[in-house]
């Protein structure tokens, strides 16, 4: 489903996106600081310079300084996405949370049971902090989830939708999902907020990546955020990738 366009956003004697559209596609995207070191990630960062406002921190960086950087990217008003997948038994997971909206993080990660999201929920309190639930991870498939003994009549976009509509449930604001369940995640929940990983464009090499979709895919399928890692981190221009990116969702919001 793509995004509703007010009128004079579109030239149609172009095939360039407006400004307009530009904007809100850079909005919404994150680029995953996947990268070896805090310096790795402090370059990148520079190298991208306002081309990107929005930053994903994950688990890689977490032992190197990962707290510290994301500090540093809010000092510089950038957006952060912290992606902890905080995971434990709720009082922790409260405390944790509780923790991240004290250091003015935007969106964070949490994984688990209706009991643990609610936790997360109480910690947020009254932050503005999105708390994002991991339904399952765009690097996983129906053999990866027959291996964790879910039952083989379940398919991955059934599960999917199931853990979205326990994540509303429990008062959380969006989930982490692929581009190919969107559609069934938005046609249940509605208002629920759809992060998407595991993007691709056209050509390039998937990686570890199992479920994985086209910038313009991602958008017309409804999806809020896209999250884009190595198809900009190990480009030989970062820069230019980003930029690439940002007008080909451009030209999806705008139909």
């Amino acid at each position: 489903m793509a995004a509703t366009v007010a009128k004079g956003d579109i030239d149609s004697d172009s095939t360039r996106p407006t400004d307009i559209l530009i904007e809100r596609a850079r909005e919404k995207l994150i680029v995953a600081l996947d990268v070896e070191s805090i310096e790795a990630a402090r370059e990148l960062v520079h190298a991208l310079g306002d081309e990107i406002t929005f930053y994903k921190v994950g688990l890689g960086l977490q032992l190197a300084g990962g707290d510290t950087f994301a500090r540093e990217l809010k000092q510089q008003n950038r957006r952060v996405f912290l992606d902890y997948k905080y995971y434990d038994i709720s009082e922790t997971v409260k405390s944790a949370v509780a923790r991240a909206a004290q250091m003015g993080i935007d969106f964070l990660t949490v994984h688990g049971v209706t009991e643990i999201m609610k936790g997360a929920v109480e910690g947020r309190g009254s932050s503005r902090m999105k708390i994002l639930c991991v339904t399952i991870l765009t690097s996983m498939d129906a053999d990866d989830l027959a291996e964790m003994g879910v039952r083989s009549d379940i398919s991955v976009e059934q599960l999917v939708v199931s853990r979205a509509v326990k994540a509303m449930e429990a008062g959380i604001d969006g989930v982490i999902a692929s581009a190919l369940e969107v559609e069934a995640i938005k046609k249940l929940t509605g208002k629920l907020m759809v992060v998407t990983p595991g993007i691709r464009r056209e050509g390039s090499p998937t990686h570890d990546q199992k479920r994985v979709a086209t910038p313009e895919e991602a958008v017309r399928a409804g999806a809020d955020y896209l999250v884009v890692g190595r198809d900009i981190t190990l480009s030989q221009n970062p820069r230019e990738a980003a930029h690439d990116i940002i007008i080909r969702m451009a030209r999806a919001l705008g139909g």
